[in-house]
């Protein structure tokens, strides 16, 4: 009988024949320029952002002592809610420490043994993980196939259904039919749980995302989830939804009640980041700008947002091609199997705001040498 050590090894190794081993890089500040990170607006060091972390932090502490529902509910949870519910339009807001538990807590508070789950086949792991937790019997969609998610909506045997989507996809980039996922959820009584995570202060009215883009910001069916830890430079998450989810959620969502509070700081940077996007609304001018640049250099499909993806031939190739950029001085990522819903490897590449012209010309340059349609 083998022993866990003899697993784990067998495992590592496997993985290093395959091409597939990941490895912790620690990246200093002006390592190069990023093109890898989700630091979208380029608001992480800005100024303000600093400013408002710090100030969190003299004023309530390094952190928020407690959970929400004992001590650890601060003013400055208040204000990040309210700021978040004028941004996006959502009756409400609750903020959690990371994106992750956020996606945590809506899957399984909102689902249980008597719900039928349909999530797309291309959503994030933390929806993944909040399904299994949920003990809801969970479907998987064709990825943004409308037609597969009525269909299976259709055939339920469950008193209740839930829908699961992201608004932008984190891998390819692309964005969900959402107009049509929030009338389709409508009719058919199911509840709508979608991921704007790569969406919110990037696309939409004021950044707003694009479930506020479609107008449908306060319907009662539809909850949004998302993160402070992308466009807006610092950490934590947040779900976004009528009162009556929200005071649910306070009730029952054990990533939630269990947790202690956001961090005052992250808290901080996060508030005042809203308020240098709310001040700077060409931000997001810049940034769409930046993507349809990027992508072009790669010979890929302007992106719905921020990200944006190109296929390789392989792992070992897509290695290959963020090592070749990181000895020119700057940073991509890549994603293999099985961390990509396709089975395929990808590089994948973000846009930044605060990409000056130089950089990016720069930038493209090298993109055109990595990718294979331009190799």
């Amino acid at each position: 009988m083998n022993s866990p050590l003899d697993w784990i090894r067998a495992a590592a190794a496997s993985r290093d024949a395959a091409g597939l081993t990941r490895r912790l890089v620690t990246t200093k500040t002006g390592d190069g320029l990023d093109l890898a990170g989700n630091d979208y607006l380029g608001l992480r060091t800005h100024p303000a952002v600093i400013a408002g972390a710090v100030a969190a932090a003299e004023t309530y502490g390094g952190g928020a002592g407690a959970s929400r529902l004992v001590s650890g509910t601060l003013p400055i949870h208040d204000e990040l809610e309210a700021a978040l519910t004028a941004l996006t339009g959502a009756p409400s807001a609750l903020v959690l420490s990371t994106g992750y538990a956020a996606n945590l807590a809506a899957l399984t508070t909102l689902a249980d043994a008597g719900t039928l789950i349909v999530s797309d086949e291309h959503t994030h792991a933390s929806l993944i993980d909040g399904c299994r937790l949920s003990r809801a019997a969970v479907t998987v969609s064709r990825h943004n196939d409308l037609d597969h998610v009525a269909d299976l909506l259709s055939r339920r045997d469950a008193p209740r259904a839930v829908v699961v989507a992201e608004s932008i996809y984190s891998v390819l980039g692309d964005a969900a039919p959402v107009e049509d996922l929030i009338a389709l959820t409508d009719e058919v009584g199911a509840l709508l749980i979608i991921d704007e995570a790569h969406a919110l202060g990037v696309v939409g009215p004021r950044g707003g995302g694009l479930v506020a883009a479609a107008g449908q910001a306060g319907a009662e069916h539809v909850v949004v989830t998302g993160t402070l830890s992308k466009a807006f430079g610092s950490q934590g998450g947040a779900v976004l939804s009528s009162p009556d989810i929200r005071e649910h959620l306070v009730n029952t969502a054990r990533p939630f009640i269990y947790d202690t509070g956001l961090a005052p700081a992250a808290a901080g940077a996060a508030l005042a980041a809203l308020g240098v996007l709310a001040d700077h609304p060409e931000l997001l001018d810049r940034l769409g700008a930046t993507a349809a640049r990027l992508a072009e250099a790669c010979g890929v499909p302007t992106p719905a947002g921020a990200v944006m993806s190109v296929r390789m031939p392989g792992p070992h190739e897509a290695v290959d091609a963020v090592e070749l950029a990181r000895a020119h001085g700057i940073r991509i990522g890549c994603f293999r199997p099985p961390s990509t819903p396709d089975g395929s490897s990808r590089l994948r590449l973000t846009a930044h705001a605060d990409l000056d012209d130089a950089d990016l010309e720069r930038a493209c340059a090298v993109l055109e040498t990595l990718v294979p349609d331009h190799g």
